[in-house]
């Protein structure tokens, strides 16, 4: 544990599906300086460039296999060697379980954890209702952000937005994931790391502004 203690403190950022995580992430990294490391995006990239730790966790990707906790871990320690990780990294999508979370504590020093919590019933509303213009990619949203009149006809909704998968999705973070805020907290009572819970049911500047103030507060 000593040679954790010497490592540049990290920021562990979760929340459920459709909290607006990645849109936050890119806000707190703004703000702390610290590089928004997400773990699905280092998985593409070492495939992408065909490391051997990219060779060995597309075996498992083509054939719809969870990459194993041990190589995401891997690819974190690769990732938190670069320069721009000397003064810690923000995690984005990691850890997404309990045993992640104790192999993460191994090998990186979380001082904050951030907690972003929204209703279920207002996640199932933001995703069910998104639709996608297929021919600019542009998001709409039937309450919130509606599509101009002209392209409504051409507009989808994308396999992973319907309900039944929002709420496996849902039931699958509770399960998981949700258990990190009382583990982390167990955690914090016997180390300096700091917990802060937010509201994400606001807009997305409501939010980030929470974030601030909470940060500005430490």
């Amino acid at each position: 544990m000593s040679a954790i203690s010497r490592q540049p403190s990290s920021i562990v950022l979760f929340g459920p599906p459709g909290a607006g995580k990645g849109t936050q992430a890119g806000k707190i990294s703004q703000l702390t300086g610290k590089p928004q490391v997400s773990t699905g995006d280092m998985l593409r990239e070492a495939v992408k460039h065909n490391t051997s730790l990219g060779k060995e966790a597309k075996e498992y990707m083509e054939a719809g296999l969870l990459v194993p906790d041990s190589i995401i871990i891997d690819l974190i320690s690769e990732r938190m060697k670069e320069s721009d990780a000397s003064g810690g990294v923000l995690f984005d999508g990691f850890p997404r379980t309990i045993a992640q979370a104790e192999e993460l504590s191994l090998i990186a020093n979380v001082s904050l954890v951030i907690m972003i919590q929204v209703p279920d019933e207002d996640i199932v509303e933001r995703i069910v209702g998104r639709r996608m213009d297929p021919e600019t990619g542009e998001i709409y949203h039937i309450n919130f952000n509606p599509a101009p009149a002209h392209i409504e006809s051409r507009l989808i909704q994308r396999k992973d937005d319907t309900e039944d998968t929002v709420r496996s999705r849902l039931n699958a973070y509770h399960e998981q994931t949700k258990p990190l805020s009382e583990w982390y907290g167990i955690f914090s009572d016997k180390t300096t790391m700091s917990i802060i819970t937010v509201d994400g049911s606001g807009t997305i500047e409501q939010v980030a502004k929470a974030i601030e103030s909470e940060l500005g507060g430490l």
